[in-house]
């Protein structure tokens, strides 16, 4: 079995479309490639019963729970607050975050500063070593703040804990449409049910008219899933044929 995620983006600008959210695509591709399946995404306000009762389902749910955005110091930033009522937990200052804060800002140290070492009573902080401002994590969430910059260098520093068995993945163009392999494809997913099964159409090239994946853990069932398809389309339905 896989590693399981889901993804909380927390903002009212993503959803006015103020800003448009890339965290969860990078997540997505970066998890995959590590061997994790992503089971579910969602996009919610900034609003602290709504982040508690989300982030509490995605934690009892999944295995890993990422959240993005509402870190900071301003009265929209209400994740770590949200948190820590999901869990039934109150917030509490960090020790080290305090001392991070502290030691950077010095005299120009405010209580809006400090406000960024709360943090739900009972987290740990995560990849302490090789980030100035570590990853906090509650149980099995991690809270990324939403800057794609931060989160990526942040991911980053501590995504090799999240690497599981990868996946396998083979990509087949098909010049054939999708109502010529539509059939096909349903007689493979009978034959091989643990198959990850895509067909994607695309309009845009005169070449294919079909990108189909197959995609699994166990490369022997992949293979033998891979070559069933191939026998089974028309003669010369093939343009092109990717393995990763």
């Amino acid at each position: 079995m896989s590693k399981t995620a889901g993804i909380v983006i927390i903002g009212n600008e993503v959803l006015s479309g103020k800003t448009q959210d890339t965290n969860s695509h990078f997540l997505c591709r970066e998890l995959r490639a590590l061997g994790v399946e992503v089971k579910r995404i969602s996009v919610i306000p900034d609003v602290v019963e709504t982040i508690g009762r989300e982030v509490a389902a995605f934690s009892q749910n999944f295995d890993i729970v990422f959240t993005t955005g509402g870190v900071g110091p301003t009265h929209d930033d209400v994740t770590m607050e949200g948190i820590a009522s999901g869990f039934s937990v109150k917030l509490a200052r960090h020790p080290e975050l305090e001392r991070r804060s502290r030691e950077r800002y010095g005299k120009d140290l405010n209580e809006a500063r400090l406000r960024m070492a709360e943090v739900p009573e009972g987290a740990e902080l995560v990849g302490q070593d090789t980030l100035y401002a570590p990853v906090v994590k509650m149980r099995n969430v991690y809270i990324f703040p939403g800057i794609p910059k931060i989160l990526v260098d942040r991911f980053d520093a501590i995504k090799e804990r999240f690497r599981d068995t990868p996946f396998f993945l083979k990509m087949v163009y098909v010049k054939e449409g999708e109502g010529v392999i539509a059939s096909l494809l349903n007689n493979l997913l009978k034959n091989f049910p643990d198959l990850l099964l895509g067909s994607y159409p695309v309009l845009d090239n005169p070449e294919y008219k079909v990108k189909v994946t197959l995609e699994s853990k166990d490369l022997g069932y992949l293979d033998r899933a891979f070559q069933a398809f191939l026998a089974a389309l028309p003669q010369n339905a093939i343009h092109r044929i990717e393995e990763v």
